[in-house]
């Protein structure tokens, strides 16, 4: 009898305590292809969340950290 690979993900899942099974459906939903309006809810929700405080900070943050090239480290 052959088994396919979502039987043996099932079977799995059901041996897994409440936490891990509770980790397993977030890495799942992580994985399923999200649609343009979906991508466009999750940014108006999260819109507008810094102070202007918080956002030049992070801003500077960017730029002094990110934004440099170190020719040795390639």
């Amino acid at each position: 009898m052959v088994v396919s690979p979502l039987e043996n993900i099932v079977e799995d899942l059901k041996a897994l305590p409440p936490d891990r099974l509770e980790l397993a459906a977030n890495y799942v939903r992580r994985l399923k292809p999200t649609s343009p309006a979906e991508r466009d809810a999750a940014l108006a929700r999260t819109f507008g969340c810094l102070s202007q405080e918080e956002a030049d900070e992070l801003e500077r943050t960017i730029e002094e950290g990110c934004e440099q090239i170190n020719e040795h480290a390639w």
